[in-house]
């Protein structure tokens, strides 16, 4: 049964909107962003998590290995798109780079909820995961207009090339947010440093 409490709860859980302050729900980041304050990427909790659970290396794994599948498809789309020969093989690539992008999404959800307690969109991470969903939706695009027979093999491919170009844009966000993390890491490093001296 769905009590109020419940509803509450499951709301809570899935309400991770950058606009919250505009209907009076403010949380602790954006109450930061507000005052002026820089907020850290992760808490002092929330980068324990991170380094403590085994899907970090699961993503840090996955997403090279995807990228270089992105690669070698971009070339063999593109030389498909330059030819008009090799659309099997074009074809097996984008299949295989939509594979890894489905496990890297359903890895980084089970990441997610274990550093940030929420299965997508933590606030920490929401326009990244917003995006995911575009790159996502496009490379399902792709499948069903390929499995439906829909169009000639130049538009599939022109679709593949939309879902690449999302994904290149996604994947400099998450890229973005690395160099960020990082840059925060050193300087809680230094001031722990500077403490203990």
């Amino acid at each position: 049964m769905l009590t109020a409490d419940r509803f509450t709860g499951i709301f809570k859980a899935l309400d991770a909107s950058p606009w919250n302050a505009a209907t009076g729900r403010v949380g602790k980041r954006q109450a930061s962003i507000r005052r002026g304050v820089a907020t850290p990427l992760y808490t002092l909790e929330e980068r324990r998590r991170r380094d403590s659970t085994p899907w970090t290396l699961v993503q840090g794994i996955l997403a090279p290995v995807q990228f270089l599948v992105f690669l070698v498809s971009l070339g063999l789309v593109v030389n498909y798109l330059a030819t008009g020969h090799g659309y099997v093989i074009a074809t097996v690539s984008i299949i295989t780079k939509t594979a890894i992008l489905s496990l890297i999404m359903v890895t980084g959800s089970i990441w997610e909820k274990v550093v940030f307690g929420r299965w997508l969109f933590a606030p920490a991470f929401f326009w990244e995961d917003v995006f995911s969903m575009l790159v996502l939706a496009l490379h399902t695009a792709y499948l069903l207009v390929l499995v439906l027979g829909i169009g000639d093999g130049r538009g599939q491919m022109m679709l593949a090339l939309a879902a690449y170009a999302a994904y290149v844009v996604n994947a400099a966000q998450f890229l973005l947010k690395l160099r960020t993390a990082r840059r925060e890491e050193a300087g809680w490093r230094g001031g722990n440093a500077g403490q203990m001296t």
